[in-house]
């Protein structure tokens, strides 16, 4: 490129000039200050019954009743295990129907009563099924033996009830209590010890003494 005396210009001034200019296109405009304190969850009030006792707590809308159970109201026996319903591990019992307490948000249950292993029974004042678990060795870590046991008294009253099971072929028969069908029940409880044989046997316990 030839230079421009008679314009005042030279080639090495376009050149300095042109990089100047590019220089400043890029530079980024200021960035406006962020708040510094993230706004508050939502939060509402829930009213609803646990283990025979009436209970008013306010909650994340998010809260889980697994967490609303275990972190709220110090009821610790109900475990969390995989959260996402898959073993059974938060199993309890919602106005007598089982169900996993990790897929359901505490918001959901205004007015329910709910059971959890605590409401079941305690040390000194045991449930048949929990004395059946004890009896029959129906346990080896216990990390998921509230689910399980909990699972297992709802169990016998959707068979006292007539509810069908998912191989259960004739919804008129009479209560069925055979080993295979609780085993098919229970199977969305897992126990990673592999004490099935075992809760199937204090469940046969207790089915025999309702029977």
């Amino acid at each position: 490129m030839a230079d421009f005396p008679d314009m005042g210009v030279s080639r090495r001034g376009i050149l300095a000039g042109g990089a100047a200019s590019a220089t400043v296109a890029v530079i980024p405009a200021p960035v406006q200050a962020q708040p510094s304190a993230a706004a508050s969850p939502p939060m509402m009030a829930v009213d609803f019954v646990v283990n025979g006792k009436r209970q008013q707590l306010k909650l994340d809308t998010r809260t889980t009743l697994l967490d609303a159970l275990r972190e709220h109201l110090k009821l610790t026996g109900t475990k969390k295990g995989c959260d996402h319903g898959q073993c059974g591990a938060c199993t309890v019992m919602v106005n007598g129907t089982r169900i996993n307490s990790c897929l359901s948000l505490a918001l959901q249950h205004q007015g329910d009563e709910i059971t959890t292993i605590e409401g079941l029974g305690m040390p000194d004042n045991l449930h048949p099924m929990q004395a059946a678990f004890i009896a029959h060795d129906g346990y080896q870590c216990g990390y998921c033996t509230p689910g399980q046991i909990c699972s297992a008294v709802a169990v016998l009253k959707e068979i006292e009830q007539g509810v069908p099971s998912h191989v259960q072929t004739d919804i008129t028969r009479a209560p069925d209590y055979s080993n295979i069908e609780m085993r098919e029940r229970m199977s969305g409880n897992l126990c990673r010890c592999g004490a099935y044989s075992n809760i199937a046997q204090a469940m046969a316990q207790v089915a025999g003494a309702k029977a």
